[in-house]
C-alpha cells in the first residue's frame, strides 16, 4: 500500500509542474507576438521618418551650398579691400614719416625708429611689387636720410656724454684694489643710464637694419679720445700736485687709503731725484689704464656686437697704449743716457716702474684677451727692454766701483767714509725694495759664466721667472759680494794715496765700519750670509787691522818711554851728564810726539761715536800705562833744572789731550 500512494503523489506533482510549464510557455507566446508587432510598428516608422530625411536633405544642401559660395564670396572681398588698404598705406609711408625723419631722431627714438621699420617695409614691398615706381625711390631716399640721422645721433649722444674721468675718481678706483676698508667694488658709470640705452638701440638698429659698421669706427675714436684724455688728465694732476713724497692721495680716500701703488721715493746719490714725480705719475698712469680700460670694455660689450667687440676694443685702447708705452721707453732712454754719464743710480728710477709693471702683467694680459698679438706684446717687449737696460747698469755699476780713479782731490782730508762708499752702500740698500726685479734683470744675462753660479738643471727654465726664489736669492747675493768685494779692493788702493799710514788706516777703518753697520741694519747682512758666511766677523777683522796699524803711529809716543837702556840710578845719587841728557830726549821725544800726534789727529774723523770711543780708551791706555810709569820713575829724579820743560803733561793732562783727538771743535 504504501509503495502505491507513494506513486500517486509523484504523479501529482510532475502534473502540476507540466500544468505550470504549459502556463509559462503560453505567456511567452503572447510575449512574442506582441514584441513582433511592436517591431513592425518601429520599422514603419523608422521608414518614415527615413522618408521625411531625405526629403529634408533634398531641400537644404542647395541652399548650404549657395550660403557657401556667398560666405566665400564676401571674405575675398573683405581680404580684397585689406590688401587694398595695406598696399595704400606703403604709398602714404612717406608723407606721414617725412616731417619726423628730417627733425630726427633727438628725445624721441622709439618714435623715430618706428617710423624707420615703416619706411623699411615700404622699400621692400616696392622692391618686390613695383620696383619702377617713384614711391619707391621716395622711400629709398627718406631710409638713407633716417640712417644718416641714426648714425649723427650715434655720434652726437657719445660725444656729447663721454667726458674724461676725473683724476680723484680714478685714484679712488686705484686705492680700491688695497683699501681693506673697501668692501664694494668701485664701478665707473661712464655714461648716463638713459642715454647708455639710447646708444644700444641705435647700435642694434644699424647692425641689424642699416648694414652699416662705420659707426663702431666713430665709437671706438671717441671713447679712445675719452681714455687718453682722462689718463693725460691724471698726469697734469700729478705734474700739479704732487707731493714732496711724490704719492697723491684723493680726497674722497684720504683717511682711508694705502700708498697705492706702493713706492718707497728713490734717492739718487749725490744729487736730487729731478724724476721722482714721473715715476709715480707713470706708475700710477698704468695702473689706471689698467682700471680705465677693464671698464671701457664693460661698456662696449654693452653697445657693439660681440662678433666685433674684440676688433673695435683693440682699436679703441691703441692710443693709450702707444703712449704709455713710448713714455716707458723714453723713461729707459733716459736712464741709459745717464748710464753712459757713468750715473748709474738712475737705473733706479727702472726698478719700481719695473716691479710695477711685472705686478700688473697679469691684469694687463687678462684685459688684453681678444686683441692682436702686436698689442699684446707691447707690455713685454717694455719689460724686456727695462730688464736689459738694469742689467747693463747694474753690471756697469759693479765695474764702476772696481774702477773709479784713486785721485787725491776726491779723497776726505780726514779719512771719512768716502763718497764711492756710501753711493754703493746706499745702491744695494735701495736693491732690496726690489729683490725680485734685480734677480730678473740680473737672470736675463749669462749667470754661470758672469757670476760664477753653479747652475743646477731643475732651475733652469727658458725664461727668468722660471728660476726658483731659493736661486734667485743666491744670484742677488753674489752680486752684492761682488760689489762690496770691488769696493774693499778699491778703498785699499785709495788708502795708498794718504802719505800719512795712519791716516790711511782711519780711512779703511771709517769706511770698513760704516759698510758693516750699514749692513747690520738691513737685510744686506742676511743677503751677504747667503754666499759668504760670517761676513761681519771679516769685517769686523779688517777693521782690528786698520786699527793694529793705526796704533802703531803712536809708537814715536810710547817708545820712548818704553825702550831699553834707560839710566839707572840709585837714591840720593848724582847723574852724569850723559844719563841726563837721555832722561831730557826721552822726555822731549814724547812730548814732542804727543803734540804732534794730537794736533794732527784731532783734525781726522771716525763719525762712529762708539768707534771713536773705542779708539780713545784703547789709547789712553796704551799711553797713560806707559807714560804713568815713566813720570812715576824720574818725577824725583834731578835730571834738569827746567822740570817744566820737560815734564810739561800730567797723566790727566795726557788723558785729556787724547779725549780730544778726531774732534775739529776741541
Amino acid at each position: 500500500m504504501i509503495p502505491s500512494e507513494d506513486a500517486a503523489v509523484r504523479k501529482r506533482d510532475i502534473e502540476e509542474r507540466l500544468r505550470q510549464e504549459q502556463e509559462t510557455l503560453s505567456f511567452i507566446r503572447e510575449s512574442l507576438e506582441k514584441s513582433d508587432q511592436l517591431t513592425k510598428n518601429m520599422v514603419s516608422i523608422l521608414s518614415s521618418f527615413e522618408s521625411r530625411l531625405m526629403q529634408l536633405e533634398n531641400s537644404i544642401i542647395p541652399v548650404h551650398k549657395q550660403t557657401e559660395n556667398l560666405q566665400r564670396l564676401q571674405d575675398n572681398v573683405d581680404k580684397t579691400l585689406s590688401c587694398l588698404d595695406h598696399v595704400i598705406s606703403y604709398y602714404h609711408v612717406a608723407k606721414d614719416t617725412e616731417k619726423i625723419i628730417k627733425e630726427g631722431p633727438a628725445g624721441r627714438l622709439e618714435e623715430y625708429l618706428s617710423c624707420m621699420a615703416k619706411i623699411q617695409k615700404a622699400v621692400e614691398y616696392f622692391q618686390d611689387n613695383n620696383p619702377d615706381s617713384p614711391e619707391l625711390n621716395r622711400v629709398k631716399f627718406l631710409f638713407e636720410k633716417g640712417k644718416e640721422s641714426l648714425e649723427s645721433e650715434f655720434r652726437n649722444l657719445l660725444t656729447r656724454n663721454s667726458k674724461p674721468v676725473p683724476s680723484v675718481v680714478i685714484l679712488d678706483l686705484i686705492a680700491g684694489d688695497d683699501d681693506i676698508e673697501t668692501t664694494d667694488e668701485m664701478t665707473l658709470e661712464h655714461l648716463p643710464e638713459n642715454i647708455l640705452q639710447d646708444l644700444i638701440c641705435i647700435s642694434g638698429w644699424l647692425v641689424e637694419y642699416g648694414r652699416n659698421l662705420d659707426f663702431m669706427n666713430v665709437y671706438y675714436q671717441i671713447r679712445s679720445n675719452q681714455l687718453d684724455r682722462s689718463i693725460r688728465g691724471l698726469k697734469e694732476h700729478f705734474r700739479k700736485n704732487s707731493s714732496s713724497s711724490g704719492i697723491l692721495y684723493s680726497p674722497a680716500m684720504q683717511n682711508k687709503r694705502k700708498d697705492t701703488p706702493s713706492k718707497k721715493a728713490i734717492k739718487r746719490p749725490g744729487k736730487e731725484d729731478i724724476m721722482d714725480s714721473e715715476i709715480d705719475s707713470y706708475i700710477h698712469c698704468i695702473s689706471a689704464f689698467v682700471k680705465l680700460v677693464q671698464s671701457e670694455y664693460l661698456l662696449l660689450t654693452d653697445i657693439i656686437p660681440e662678433h666685433h667687440q674684440k676688433r673695435t676694443f683693440d682699436s679703441l685702447i691703441q692710443e693709450a697704449l702707444d703712449s704709455l708705452m713710448v713714455e716707458g721707453e723714453n723713461i729707459v732712454s733716459t736712464a741709459r743716457r745717464a748710464i753712459m754719464r757713468h750715473d748709474y743710480s738712475a737705473v733706479l728710477t727702472i726698478f719700481p716702474i719695473l716691479k710695477h709693471l711685472k705686478l700688473m702683467k697679469q691684469e694687463f694680459d687678462q684685459v688684453l684677451q681678444g686683441t692682436a698679438a702686436s698689442t699684446k706684446n707691447k707690455l713685454p717687449v717694455l719689460i724686456t727692454s727695462m730688464e736689459t737696460t738694469g742689467a747693463k747698469a747694474l753690471e756697469e755699476f759693479a765695474d764702476s766701483i772696481k774702477n773709479d780713479p784713486d785721485k787725491e782731490y776726491n779723497m776726505p782730508k780726514d779719512g771719512t767714509v768716502h763718497e764711492l762708499t756710501s753711493n754703493a752702500i746706499l745702491f744695494l740698500q735701495q736693491l732690496l725694495d726690489f729683490q725680485e726685479t734685480a734677480s730678473a734683470m740680473l737672470a736675463s744675462q749669462v749667470l754661470g759664466d758672469t757670476y760664477h753660479i753653479p747652475l743646477d738643471p731643475r732651475e733652469i727654465g727658458t725664461s727668468s721667472s722660471s728660476y726658483n726664489s731659493e736661486f734667485n736669492r743666491r744670484l742677488l747675493s753674489n752680486y752684492i759680494c761682488k760689489i762690496l768685494g770691488n769696493l774693499q779692493l778699491n778703498l785699499h788702493s785709495k788708502a795708498k794715496v794718504y802719505e800719512d799710514a795712519a791716516l790711511g788706516a782711519v780711512f779703511l777703518l771709517n769706511n770698513f765700519n760704516y759698510i758693516l753697520k750699514s749692513l747690520e741694519k738691513s737685510e744686506l747682512i742676511q743677503l751677504v750670509a747667503v754666499s759668504q758666511k760670517h761676513p761681519d766677523k771679516a769685517y769686523r777683522s779688517h777693521i782690528d787691522e786698520q786699527l793694529q796699524t793705526y796704533q802703531r803711529s803712536w809708537l814715536k809716543v810710547t817708545m820712548p818711554l818704553t825702550e831699553g837702556n834707560l839710566p839707572a840710578f840709585q837714591p840720593g845719587t848724582k847723574l852724569k851728564d850723559k844719563e841726563r841728557q837721555a832722561i831730557k830726549d826721552r822726555f822731549k821725544a814724547f812730548n814732542d810726539g804727543l803734540e804732534e800726534l794730537c794736533k794732527i789727529q784731532k783734525s781726522w774723523a771716525i763719525p762712529d761715536k762708539e768707534q771713536r770711543d773705542t779708539i780713545r780708551r784703547a789709547q789712553k791706555e796704551n799711553v797713560t800705562v806707559a807714560y804713568r810709569v815713566f813720570w812715576q820713575r824720574y818725577s824725583n829724579v834731578p835730571f834738569t833744572k827746567n822740570v817744566e820743560k820737560y815734564m810739561k803733561y800730567k797723566v790727566e793732562q795726557v788723558e785729556e789731550m787724547i779725549e780730544k783727538l778726531f774732534d775739529t771743535s776741541a
